[in-house]
């Protein structure tokens, strides 16, 4: 059995991850800090507490396991966050991933599925935005991102280090089993926050923004199930290891929904009220997001089967049901 080295493998998108390479027939191995992950979330392969700064531990965990390649998902994700604090995101994503391909050199591993963002396009001026839109991101996460991109070409022409670099839109939803969802306490998405407040987990729920240049004023995003994403990791790691693909791919569907949209269909399936109190924008967020995401439906075979909005909503719902109340009191307790 392959074993494959997943960084971020105990987080929300990193579990689905896990989960996805293991039916497949890969061998997952989570390399998690656990400062944003949960040891509840690893159940389809070993464990190992460390750090991506950590090049040592990270060598030795591939020597260890027989790693064959790498998809790299951990990283500090809020754009609002990184707003303000830079340094934290530059610190953990970027050199923390110098850090990371460090080890992976060290121990001979050279394929590697990145997990990247459509934040590298900042406010695109047209949309769909499609792989060859001008790279000009408005945020330090995003710019975290495009550097990493950059960094891996390097490494591939310097060291023949073959990647690829999935740039997600709006991940959200949950397995169909129930078994794994987004659980943060500083939740910052609006799915899992409009259900938490449903559920009384928070009171301070806000539609940030209501007079964007939209049709409704709200930010429109392209909203993406995570188990389609996890799917189409495990397509492109397939292909990359038998080496015929490469560069970066957009995952997406291709049509976008505003947040009152999301809002509606959320009270319609969860027959709950939903608070639409209006925030005032999050820094560095654009109006629009949309992909195009025909190459990667040509190059990776990707279809987004389950990322209509009901599906989305539905799974994420039952998720969030489930997990209500044990695991929200332990990860207070953590």
């Amino acid at each position: 059995m392959t074993s494959i080295l997943v960084t971020g493998g105990a987080g929300f998108i990193g579990a689905h991850v896990c989960k996805a390479l293991a039916a497949s027939g890969f061998h997952p191995v989570t390399f998690d800090n656990l400062c944003n992950g949960h040891r509840a979330f690893v159940r389809w392969g070993p464990l190992v507490v460390a750090d991506i700064h950590n090049s040592a531990a990270v060598a030795q965990t591939c020597r260890t396991f027989d790693v064959a390649g790498a998809i790299h998902l951990a990283a500090y994700a809020s754009v609002e966050e990184s707003m303000s604090q830079p340094e934290k995101y530059y610190q953990n994503n970027v050199v923390g991933t110098v850090s990371l391909l460090h080890g992976l050199h060290n121990a001979g591993v050279k394929t590697i599925v990145f997990s990247s963002s459509c934040a590298v396009y900042g406010v695109p001026l047209k949309q769909p935005i499609n792989e060859d839109a001008p790279l000009c991101p408005v945020n330090p996460y995003g710019r975290s991102k495009l550097a990493i991109e950059w960094m891996l070409s390097d490494y591939a022409r310097a060291c023949g280090v073959r990647s690829t670099a999935l740039r997600y839109f709006n991940a959200c939803g949950a397995d169909e089993e129930a078994e794994i969802g987004e659980l943060r306490l500083n939740e910052t998405h609006l799915i899992p926050r409009a259900l938490m407040s449903i559920q009384g987990h928070l009171d301070d729920f806000r539609v940030r923004g209501t007079d964007y240049p939209t049709a409704d004023g709200t930010a429109v995003r392209d909203y993406i199930h995570v188990s389609d994403l996890s799917d189409a990791h495990v397509r492109a790691l397939k292909l990359l290891l038998a080496g015929e693909i490469d560069g970066a791919f957009n995952l997406g569907t291709g049509k976008g929904h505003s947040v009152a949209e999301v809002l509606a269909e959320i009270a319609r399936l969860t027959r709950a009220h939903v608070p639409t109190a209006a925030g005032a924008r999050r820094p560095g967020d654009p109006p629009v997001l949309v992909a195009d995401a025909e190459r990667a439906r040509e190059r990776l075979g990707f279809v987004a089967s389950r990322s209509d909005l009901t599906t989305i909503i539905r799974t994420a719902w039952a998720w969030h049901q489930k997990a209500h109340p044990a695991v929200w009191s332990a990860k207070r307790q953590a």
